[in-house]
């Protein structure tokens, strides 16, 4: 996107953040941080009472499933409570609908297997976190292992902090590219991290294994769940 003035700094848009128990709160943070900043965020839920995310911290609801208005953006976040989720009919059949009308359908780390599981990438490229990269192909995706992955109206971040980059591009396609350096500034994203680990491929074999003692078998467990879903269709 070439850097212009076109769009009206008064313009706003609408973002939809689904909530629900178990997610990562950086997942959700990051991208409301930069999105925040030009436009109205929502903190969707069944009801307005707290969610907590996977490390205890809560989130307050601020709209409900049913009083959701027409969003220009539907973003899921991702979380160990991804495949929970994922078997919960009110949030698939929320997305479901929420998709039908959105102008954008986006994600960050595993939340785009819950759009999978919504039928809302079947042939889109996306990206997921890199531990569930099995999972995203058997949601109908066609997986892309990129930190951001924008293919149409679908726009899809990689794992946690991948979130910021996901806000930043989407900001750009939303409002203009100079907004989103703007943006990037004002929150003095220059990352520099202090170790080359962040990615399997340049991590040692034991400091993989040591974190999938954490993650354990996420991946296998929604791809079971996403062949429920298939099955049904069948």
């Amino acid at each position: 996107m070439a850097e212009n003035d076109s769009t009206n700094p008064t313009d706003s848009y609408t973002v939809g953040m689904v909530l629900y128990p178990g997610m990562t709160f950086l997942d959700l943070v990051g991208p409301q941080t930069v999105l925040g900043l030009y436009g109205k965020t929502l903190l969707l839920w069944k009801s307005l009472d707290p969610v907590e995310t996977e490390t205890g911290n809560t989130v307050n609801p601020t709209t409900t499933f049913d009083e959701c208005p027409d969003l220009d953006v539907l973003f899921v976040p991702g979380g160990y409570g991804t495949n929970d989720a994922m078997q919960d009919k009110d949030i698939v059949n929320f997305l479901k609908r929420s998709g039908k009308t959105a102008r954008y359908i986006t994600s960050v780390c595993s939340g785009s297997l819950l759009l999978g599981m919504a039928g809302l990438l079947d042939g889109y490229k996306a990206a997921t976190h890199w531990a569930c990269y099995g999972a995203l192909a058997a949601s109908g995706a066609t997986p892309v292992h990129e930190r951001v992955v924008i293919d149409r109206n679908r726009i899809s971040g990689g794992g946690v902090t991948a979130g910021i980059d996901f806000g930043l591009q989407l900001l750009a396609e939303l409002r203009d590219e100079r907004t989103a350096k703007a943006a990037q500034l004002i929150i003095e994203y220059d990352p520099k991290p202090p170790f080359s680990s962040g990615t399997p491929d340049k991590a040692s074999p034991e400091v993989i294994a040591s974190a999938m003692e954490i993650l354990g078998d996420m991946d296998q467990k929604m791809i079971s769940t996403l062949k429920s879903r298939v099955e049904a269709r069948s």
